[in-house]
């Protein structure tokens, strides 16, 4: 009894042969290259001190030069963890999140027809070849040479011509007695409908045949020469064979030139695949038309452990690349992932190639961009976060897209790459420049005399506050350096911050890229970044270290109510400073009593502002010289002289 036709290979795709042998093994670090899957260590198999196991990622194979042991993922269970074969394969099928399927009795059966098919396939490969050198592909071979295509590449990727006949292939194969089910099951001819002769699937279409893995013909990619034609493209249909979600155009080949030091290119279809390999970029695979489905970017892993996907630069390129971050995320792991290239709007990378040359092309390879990228730029691109909802908005999309990733180290790292992009996004930007003269054209109003109430204004008597900014700032930023995890709360404001003064400046920006990994590595980035005396000088200030929050470090409510108060004071001084830059703009046209009274209300809400929560809520007496005292300290203050005068009665008596 066997397993079904397709599933070891499948267990072998997605099973990390040096992660399997890694349980057993130390790598030899002077020898092994991990990115190029090429690892070496002493043989597990018998006793040395020397590297002589190989093993090779890409192919799944391992072999030691000493003992010439050799196998792939199970044979390897079977030997380290004494088990039999269907042992093996459980323990890989568990590790790998596959259901192992019940065992087939008439799997060697199926193998054989395989195998048959497989013969039928490579019978029409041929068949399609000698079509093309006939008369009635003339059109095709004009449209091949066009495309670049010579006699070597037509060869090299074994193309042919499919006749626009109805039964052309089918006949070809009946003359060799090719069994009917046969041709029909290869997925060469479809059954008519109307009782007649089954007739030919491609008809009249320039063919790429597609291998696997292992080098057999599975099934063909039709281009269609007719212009109306509604199918431009069209691809085998799945067969015992061919399942098109498993399976990717020049995997073979892709994988020898990767394993050569090559990048592995994801493109879109077959001719970008044949210009790639024509420019000297050898490992290029094409996922056959469809989006790319989870098996096919576990083959990819494969492969390479960072493929570069090199999309169309038209809208349906650009949707592929975003649906394909959703279906990554979930499957990251330490040292693989994506990285993309988007190819100029309306070009393919066979068009970029002949237009612009392979220094070019190699350009966008050296540019491509991480994941993170995208998937920050497919959140943000086109979009205003102009109001505190719609940043909302923004950081829980993102929030619930880093959630999909399974590994809680890349997690971690996706957070705070998105942390530190969403902080360029809405850094504190310059102060605007200083508005232009009211007025059509170039009239503006003669500057008239301030009237005396306006020059006795708030406006006259204010004074450049720069230090008191710069004090309440100190305060704000200590309090959030002590008290680090309440940066979250109070983002918009501290983004708000103008920080004049440098070392204010950087800390802020530190605060805010860095506050949510904690105190000690938030110190960590302040040091290495400012100086390790910079928080210290800040905290240490007179006015700075007599605050409640810097004395009680780490007192979360403490530091919420400093920093609520001390922003508010520098949100209603800002508003203070507006007012006054309007007005100033507007004496130099009419002054009136409007103006007087606008520079009172901001006067007063700074005012105001200025005033603690505290003092706000109490209740007051006012003494003889004036001095508030509240009332439940004042009364606080009567019970102590009562008790006191009792007492010294009492002692009296």
């Amino acid at each position: 009894m066997s397993l079904p036709p397709g599933f070891l290979d499948e267990l072998r795709t997605r099973s990390s042969l040096s992660q399997v042998v890694g349980r057993k093994v130390m790598w030899d670090p002077r020898k092994s290259n991990q990115g190029k899957g090429d690892m070496w260590a002493p043989c597990p198999f018998h006793q040395e001190k020397s590297a002589s196991f190989h093993v090779d990622d890409r192919k799944g194979f391992y072999y030691c030069f000493g003992c010439h042991a050799k196998g792939d993922a199970i044979s390897f269970v079977r030997e380290t963890e004494n088990v039999s074969f269907m042992e093996a394969v459980e323990i890989l099928a568990r590790e790998a999140g596959m259901p192992v399927p019940k065992q087939d009795p008439r799997a060697q059966e199926k193998a054989d027809k395989r195998t048959e098919l497989a013969d039928v396939m490579e019978l029409a490969v041929r068949w399609f070849r000698l079509q093309l050198k006939t008369a009635g592909a003339k059109e095709a071979r004009a449209y091949l040479a066009r495309r670049g295509l010579d006699e070597a590449a037509l060869e090299r990727w074994e193309i042919g011509f499919a006749p626009n006949a109805w039964q052309g292939l089918w006949d070809a194969l009946k003359t060799k007695d090719i069994d009917d089910a046969l041709i029909l099951g290869a997925g060469l001819a479809k059954p008519s409908s109307k009782g007649g002769k089954p007739y030919d699937t491609f008809r009249g279409r320039i063919m790429f045949p597609i291998r696997d893995a292992r080098g057999r013909t599975i099934a063909f990619g039709g281009r269609a020469m007719d212009p109306n034609d509604n199918a431009k493209y069209l691809n085998s249909p799945d067969t015992e064979l061919f399942d098109k979600g498993r399976s990717l155009y020049n995997v073979k080949e892709a994988r020898t030139a990767a394993g050569k030091g090559h990048p592995l290119l994801v493109a879109e279809g077959y001719m970008d695949v044949i210009a790639l390999h024509g420019a000297g970029f050898e490992a290029a695979v094409a996922p056959l038309g469809t989006a790319i489905t989870e098996s096919q970017l576990q083959m990819l892993w494969r492969i390479d452990a960072e493929p570069i996907i090199t999309l169309d630069g038209d809208r349906a390129g650009q949707s592929a690349a975003l649906r394909l971050i959703d279906l990554a995320l979930p499957l990251l792991e330490a040292g693989k992932s994506l990285r993309f290239v988007m190819m100029p709007e309306g070009q393919d990378p066979d068009d970029l190639l002949k237009s612009a040359g392979k220094g070019a092309f190699q350009a966008l390879i050296d540019g491509a961009v991480p994941m993170v990228q995208l998937l920050w730029q497919r959140e943000t691109e086109g979009r205003v976060f102009d109001s505190p909802e719609r940043k909302a908005a923004l950081d829980k999309a993102l929030r619930e897209k880093i959630m999909l990733i399974k590994d809680p180290s890349i997690r971690s790292h996706y957070g705070q790459e998105i942390k530190d992009l969403r902080w360029k996004l809405f850094r504190p930007k310059s102060a605007p420049g200083k508005s232009a003269p009211r007025g059509k054209g170039n009239w503006q109003a003669a500057p008239q005399a301030p009237l005396p109430s306006t020059k006795s204004s708030a406006l006259a008597a204010a004074t450049d506050d720069r230090m008191t900014v710069h004090l309440r700032e100190a305060v704000v930023l200590a309090a959030f350096a002590t008290c680090p995890q309440i940066v979250g709360d109070f983002e918009s404001g501290l983004e708000g911050m103008t920080c004049l003064d440098p070392l204010h400046r950087g800390l802020r920006d530190l605060l805010l890229r860095h506050a949510h990994q904690g105190p000690d590595v938030l110190r960590e980035n302040i040091s290495s970044a400012l100086g390790p005396d910079a928080l210290e000088n800040i905290l240490t200030q007179r006015h700075v270290a007599i605050t409640p929050c810097v004395r009680h470090p780490g007192d979360i409510e403490m530091a919420t109510m400093t920093v609520a108060e001390e922003l508010a004071k520098l949100e209603a001084a800002r508003g203070l400073d507006a007012e006054i830059a309007e007005a100033v703009e507007d004496m130099s046209g009419v002054a009136d009593e409007g103006v007087t009274w606008r520079l009172g209300e901001a006067a007063r809400a700074a005012d105001m502002a200025t005033r603690t929560g505290q003092e706000d809520k109490a209740e007051y007496h006012v003494g003889d010289n004036g001095a508030r005292i509240s009332k439940d300290e004042r009364s606080a203050w009567d019970t102590l002289l009562g008790t006191i005068k009792f007492s010294k009665s009492k002692g009296r008596s």
